[in-house]
Parts: C-alpha cells; structure tokens; sequence
C-alpha cells in the first residue's frame, strides 16, 4: 500500500523530535527482549512514521503487545534520517525502535524514500538513481550497524514493481535486482545476521508501464541473478473482497496469491528461504468497491493469521495496519485496529482473543 507523508507532518516531526546531527556511526545498545506468544506469526503494520509524540508511539506499541502480537512492520524514510549528506536524526527512530524492542517485540525495518541530495532536483522522493545506488546502500549500512542486534529485519524499497513506487518510471526487475547486488554486501558487511529482505510487491495482474505482475516481477528477480542478494522475499497479498480461504490463481487477486510467490522461489531452487507477509489485510470503507464488511474483515482477518500458522515458509504475517496517527479522510482510515485517539476497534479484540487461545467469535458485536 502507498501513500506519500504529509509535508506538514515531516516538518512537524523533526522540529518536535529532531536533535541536532547525531553520527550515525553511534551503535544504541538495549538489551533484546522476545515476547513468548502462543500464535507467534501475528504481526501488524504500524505506520508510526508521522507520529510525532513519543508517549503516543510508545501506547501504540503497548497496545501491539496487549493484543497478542509479536512482529511490527515499520518505515523509516532515509530522507527524514539523512536530510543532507553530514545530518543525521536518529531520535524518533530511537524512540519506536527501543520502544518496540522494550515491549518483546521483533521490528521489521522498511526503508526507502530518496533525500532531496540523492536525485534529480525534478524528481520524487521514490526515483533513486543508478548513481545514488552506492549512498543508499552506505545508509542502510549505517542503520544496520547503529540498530546492530535490535532490529533484524531489512525490507529494501517498497513495491517497485509499480511506476508510482519507482520514480514514475517503467518497473525494471532488472534495476531492482542491481540495488540489491549494490546494498547487500554493505548490509553484511556492518550487520552480518541482518536479514535483507526484498521488497514487498504490490499484487498486480498488469503488464505495462504502469505496473508489472509481481509473479513475472519475482520471476525476472530471479532471471537476472537476484537470488544471492537476499535473504527473506517480502509478500503484500492483500484480500480484496475474497475471503483469505479463496484459491489462489495467476489472473486472481488474494491473498492466497502469495502461494504462487511462494511456487516461483521453489521453481527457482529457493526453497530455503521464508517470505515475510509485511502488507495484507480487507479494508471496511463503507463506499470503496475494493472493501468488506467490517465483520468480514474480522472474519477474514483471523482466518489469515490461521492459515499462515500452518504455512512453514511463511515467518510471519503483518497485517496492514494498526493505528493512523491522523484521520486521513479516505479509505485508509478504515483499515486500521485503533483509532488515532486509540479507541480499540472491534477486530482488536478479536484478533486479542485468538492471539490468546480463546473464542473470538464473541469477541465483538454481531451488528459490526
């Protein structure tokens, strides 16, 4: 799912948050701590990107932990962390990644969004230059070694199988496969147990300059020699309006779809690694064509997080997503499993009593 940060709130971010440059050769050192849940696979999706108050993030966190789930999906734009080439403001990072670690949770790191002195001055803040490859790998390298032994799990870029998330040019597997040869070693070389995982891609049937199947995305990936160069794929199979338990097939979008991610890595001798479903989930907006009911959505909820508890390639699933720091006035804002004045909604509490083993049905009112 995308969206671009309101400019507003980044600014409003680093004035409440920024401290004056920091070196990003600093290393945090937290003790790790692991939640011991009964279903370990459940995750969400944060989004605490523009949340500019520290006691906010840190109840969002609470509440994450409360309800049973052990994974967070969280972005971390190298454009708010690195606004020019010698600054560094690692504060509000500090705060969500201690914070989440404080509370036994596992942060998935997803990292993208170009500073203004990486590209062209025409450009978006998604169009990174061949040229630039080597100073976002230097960053993600700085951020593996600062955040060394509390986060884990790298996602590089974000559906660049779409032309919005890359640049607003044609998806090119084969540029994407190149980041990737360019990033990881500098990964390894600052944090050698960091998982690099690919990018999440959007689920799409389209062949054009728009957006390319992830299937034949995934595919050309490995085509082009991109298998060496990662460790976990990433997966955003969302639901549409099918229930989880629906089939999967190639010109079919749900979120069995991520079952075929799954066949192209077997075909390609990649059994071994595990994807990570970093985006998935139905959407309950009472007037979009692509939502559910919000018992469906419940419904549909739990089921994945069941189904993903038997697959053993599957590491975890994040569904998207948790709390908005801000209503956003569209179909996002019903997505979510707290409201922004942290109101619990009633997939929460479903989603808490299957987390703890109990009947979740009767978790929330029949009328939802």
């Amino acid at each position: 799912m995308t969206g671009n940060p309101a400019l507003s709130r980044r600014a409003l971010l680093m004035s409440l948050l920024a401290i004056p440059v920091q070196s990003g050769a600093e290393k945090i050192r937290l003790p790790p701590s692991r939640l011991s849940a009964l279903r370990p696979k459940i995750g969400v999706h944060t989004r605490l990107t523009d949340e500019v108050e520290p006691i906010k993030i840190r109840r969002t966190l609470d509440l994450v932990a409360q309800m049973g789930a052990s994974w967070i999906v969280e972005y971390f734009p190298w454009s708010y962390l690195q606004p020019d080439p010698d600054t560094y403001h690692w504060d509000h990072s500090d705060v969500v990644i201690r914070s989440a670690v404080e509370r036994g949770l596992t942060v998935i790191a997803r990292v993208d969004l170009v500073p203004d002195w990486a590209r062209p001055l025409t450009s978006t803040g998604r169009y990174l230059p061949t040229a630039s490859y080597p100073l976002f790998a230097r960053f993600l390298a700085t951020f593996a070694r600062r955040y060394q032994g509390l986060v884990g799990y790298l996602v590089v870029w974000n559906e660049p199988n779409t032309a919005f998330e890359w640049g607003y040019r044609k998806p090119d597997p084969v540029a994407y496969t190149t980041l990737l040869r360019t990033v990881y070693p500098a990964i390894k070389d600052a944090d050698p147990l960091m998982q690099v995982v690919t990018a999440g891609l959007a689920q799409t049937i389209e062949q054009s300059d728009n957006a390319l199947d992830d299937l034949i995305y995934l595919q050309r990936m490995y085509d082009h020699g991109a298998a060496p160069w990662f460790d976990l794929v990433a997966a955003h199979p969302y639901g549409e309006t099918l229930p989880a338990s629906a089939p999967p097939a190639p010109s079919v979008l749900d979120f069995q779809r991520v079952v075929l991610l799954r066949a192209v890595m077997e075909r390609n001798g990649d059994s071994d690694k595990q994807i990570l479903i970093t985006e998935a989930g139905w959407n309950s907006a009472p007037l979009w064509t692509h939502a559910v009911l919000p018992a469906q959505r419940i419904t549909y909820t739990i089921q994945a997080y069941e189904m993903a508890a038997t697959w053993g390639w599957d590491l975890a699933l994040c569904i998207w997503q948790f709390r908005l720091p801000f209503l956003t006035g569209t179909a996002q804002d019903y997505a979510t499993f707290v409201e922004p004045d942290f109101t619990l909604e009633p997939i929460y509490y479903a989603v808490q009593a299957y987390a703890h083993g109990q009947p979740w049905q009767a978790a929330f009112p029949s009328n939802s």
